[in-house]
């Protein structure tokens, strides 16, 4: 009988169709923690599920997660619906979610940002306490893994980068019980060395649960309270660690974290020799420049004809002296003429003189004064005598000496009318010599002929 043997291919083929076509793994949903995240730049979403004794590999499509409320995080729990099936290519079975909602947020998440808050509020992030990173690092103290390739990495890149950079491996537990404790007791250490310029504390990619040491509280504040600049260099570019934010300077791989660390030696050695030709060409022009000058200076008049200058200088020299002494006169003079006016200004101000001046001009005030009093006084007197001849005039007591008077009723108004004196009502009758208290009896109303104002004033 010929046996008949299955391709792998055939094998996870069969294996994916009973998988498919069984109804109690489809369309099932799962409760679960978010781990390993990672999303594509196609958009599509690979995460491990678990709980706290399995776990599955899962992938959401972006045909799927684009309807996403929120953004999935490691650590985060949640509610998935989805298939189980199989990828064939790995012959693996795997979730393929098609719905996803929060399950509010895993342990492991919920303890990263109570103390990353924590932290926050007590400045252990605060970029005033930041301490830059050496230029040029003699010694490098690397706080990683002695069997991971985190350390491979680093070692390798600053070997290549800058060869004379001293590097000392503290190795630590990074994952794992008493990690933490083992990190940060690393940094202590290094700093109690006192002999390395820069840290470098990290460790490769993996799972939130992973890099926990890095998340602990331990480590944060011995990277704080480190006195040595400190490079957090852990995980892949998408993972972050509280080392991360209490770090000096925050790598996004390990090798990253070496690149920072150190300058690139083939760099500091081209930088180094333009420098160095710039230098050599600063000196020359500086050179040719002084040399210059000192042919110009050999060329010149002072140094070929030293006797005939020295004498024009003795020339200049009399003639300068001759000059000053001429400038002192003149100023001198000009001191002595204004030091003259000044002295006749004092004469003329004195206060002798200013008193006399006053009292010269204070008499003839007094002559215009009593003039223009004199003057006033005549003219007042004179409309005085004209104003007694108008009241003369127009005065009542005048008209009462040519036989008129006054009448005046109980009110003391004058009367001008019959109507103004009722019958039975007393009036006052004003004469030249004094005044009459009278009754009225009677009254009668006539028309009396109206009397020329011009005849009137004639009289």
């Amino acid at each position: 009988m010929k046996q008949e043997f299955l391709s792998v291919s055939e094998l996870n083929k069969i294996i994916k169709r009973v998988i498919d076509s069984e109804p109690l793994i489809q369309n099932v949903w799962l409760r679960a923690e978010i781990s390993n995240f990672k999303h594509h730049s196609r958009g599509h979403m690979y995460f491990t599920l678990k709980d706290d004794r399995s776990k599955v590999n899962s992938v959401m499509f972006a045909g799927s997660n684009r309807f996403l409320k929120f953004r999935p995080e490691n650590g985060m729990s949640v509610l998935v619906r989805g298939d189980i099936s199989v990828y064939e290519p790995h012959g693996q079975y795997q979730l393929y979610v098609k719905e996803m909602q929060p399950d509010g947020i895993g342990n492991l998440y919920m303890a990263f940002e109570e103390l990353k808050k924590k932290l926050d509020m007590a400045g252990y992030f605060s970029p005033q306490n930041k301490k830059p990173i050496p230029a040029v690092p003699k010694s490098i103290a690397v706080i990683t893994s002695p069997t991971g390739a985190a350390v491979r990495d680093i070692i390798t890149t600053i070997e290549r980068r800058f060869p004379v950079a001293k590097i000392i491996l503290l190795p630590v537990l990074v994952q794992g019980p008493g990690s933490a404790s083992s990190v940060a007791r690393a940094i202590y250490q290094a700093n109690a060395a006192g002999n390395f310029d820069v840290i470098i504390a990290g460790r490769g990619g993996g799972s939130i649960e992973e890099l926990w040491a890095f998340n602990e509280e331990i480590v944060a504040e011995a990277i704080y309270k480190s006195v040595i600049p400190v490079i957090s260099a852990v995980g892949h570019e998408t993972d972050i660690t509280i080392s991360d934010f209490v770090a000096d300077l925050r790598a996004p791989t390990p090798t990253a974290a070496a690149e920072m660390a150190v300058p690139d030696i083939k760099e500091l050695a081209r930088s180094l020799e333009e420098r160095k030709l710039r230098l050599v060409r600063g000196i020359q022009a500086v050179h040719n420049a002084g040399r210059d000058r000192l042919d110009y200076l050999a060329r010149s008049y002072a140094f070929r004809y030293p006797k005939q200058l020295l004498e024009q200088k003795e020339q200049e020299l009399d003639r300068l002296v001759e000059s000053l002494r001429k400038s002192v006169s003149r100023t001198l003079e000009k001191k002595r003429t204004r030091q003259e006016e000044l002295a006749g200004r004092i004469i003329r101000v004195h206060p002798a003189n200013l008193i006399d001046q006053q009292k010269k001009k204070l008499e003839d005030l007094k002559i215009n004064l009593s003039k223009s009093l004199n003057r006033l006084v005549q003219e007042k007197e004179k409309q005085f005598s004209v104003n007694i001849s108008k009241l003369e005039v127009l005065s009542p007591l005048k008209m009462m000496d040519r036989g008129y008077s006054l009448v005046y009723n109980e009110e003391n108004q004058l009367v001008k009318k019959v109507a103004d004196a009722p019958e039975d009502t007393a009036i006052s009758i004003r004469l030249q010599d004094g005044e009459l208290t009278c009754k009225v009896t009677d009254r009668e109303y006539k028309e009396l002929p109206k009397v020329n104002r011009s005849e009137n004033n004639g009289n």
